[in-house]
């Protein structure tokens, strides 16, 4: 995807160094991180300067390619895994990257190879799935997203967005409307941001306005990511995803998740299984630096819901549209 009309992915590898793009500072600064070891990647992963599950399993490949370039002794190999592997349990695309990198490297060379080999299998499936859920957009088509679950976060094209970028390539007029995603604002600071380098129509919402906006007529789709996918078709996606699809089945409007395969987890049988993150209550507490709430007051901040699967109207993967209940058909292996 371009930025400023350049090229780029949202990670990378150049030497030893995994190249990523601090998405803290964004939409306001565009900088480029260089980290030099697969303990500063694991800690990029960990206070989100990098976010989104394509990109943090990709991320995590490029830190396990780290770690063999560093020392490729079975006691070193295992400590660095550990490290990487606990950073963000719930994003299953982490575990599953690393597990490649681990299975089929017995050299750094080869796991270096590896982990750009997961990296370009992303951008690959993306295109893919762009193609796939393109028919679900005629032309003025009104979108809503939740979170970012665009290029940022997957390596390149994104998820959610692929088929939206394809649709406004191919002029079919599309609006986005896309929710701020409270605490951390991902889809005000990253989305948007996104959209505006395509120049893609859209407006910024609050959290809490996507009802009004159903209710009035104005939306014919929604569209998010995915953390995670159990076998049952239940999705871990970032906190508010739930009450998006609740509402959504209210108003009669389509809800579909976009994901590459890898995010689903065969071994995962239900929703109630997955690992929620629970974030520090300081990203509640406060916005931009500032505290907007009273001294003292505390705060809950669960970092995904789980959207039981009877809300989904399908799921779409680079393999094509599912069912929630043909997760076994769709899974990746």
């Amino acid at each position: 995807m371009k930025v400023h009309g350049k090229n780029y992915r949202a990670v990378w590898m150049e030497g030893g160094h995994v190249v990523v793009i601090d998405q803290r500072l964004l939409p306001h600064k565009f900088k480029l991180l260089h980290l030099r070891n697969h303990r500063e990647t694991a800690e990029a992963i960990r206070n989100m300067t990098i976010r989104g599950a394509g990109t943090i399993g990709a991320t995590a490949a490029y830190g396990m390619a780290q770690a063999f370039l560093e020392d490729s002794s079975a006691e070193y190999i295992a400590k660095a895994y550990n490290t990487l592997v606990t950073t963000r349990p719930t994003a299953v695309d982490l575990k599953h990257a690393l597990d490649r990198v681990l299975v089929t490297s017995g050299t750094a060379r080869a796991a270096v190879a590896e982990a750009k080999r997961i990296a370009d299998e992303y951008v690959t499936r993306m295109q893919q799935l762009a193609a796939v859920g393109l028919p679900l957009f005629k032309r003025g088509t009104r979108v809503l997203t939740h979170c970012n679950a665009g290029w940022l976060a997957i390596v390149d094209w994104g998820s959610a967005t692929a088929p939206i970028y394809l649709a406004h390539r191919k002029k079919r007029n599309v609006f986005v409307w896309v929710d701020e995603t409270r605490p951390r604002c991902q889809g005000a600071h990253l989305t948007s941001w996104e959209l505006l380098q395509e120049r893609v129509p859209h407006k910024v919402i609050a959290d809490n306005a996507a009802g009004f906006y159903m209710r009035r007529g104005e939306v014919d789709l929604c569209i998010v990511g995915a953390d995670r996918i159990a076998a049952n078709g239940d999705v871990a996606n970032k906190i508010g995803t739930y009450e998006k699809a609740v509402l959504a089945k209210e108003n009669s409007i389509p809800f579909y998740v976009a994901a590459p395969s890898s995010t689903i987890d065969l071994h995962c049988p239900t929703g109630d299984k997955i690992p929620i993150e629970e974030r520090d209550e300081k990203e509640v507490l406060f916005l931009a630096g500032k505290r907007i709430t009273a001294p003292g007051a505390r705060a809950g901040n669960p970092a995904f819901d789980v959207t039981p699967a009877r809300y989904l109207t399908g799921i779409i993967t680079e393999r094509g549209i599912f069912k929630p209940s043909q997760m076994r058909k769709a899974g990746h292996g």
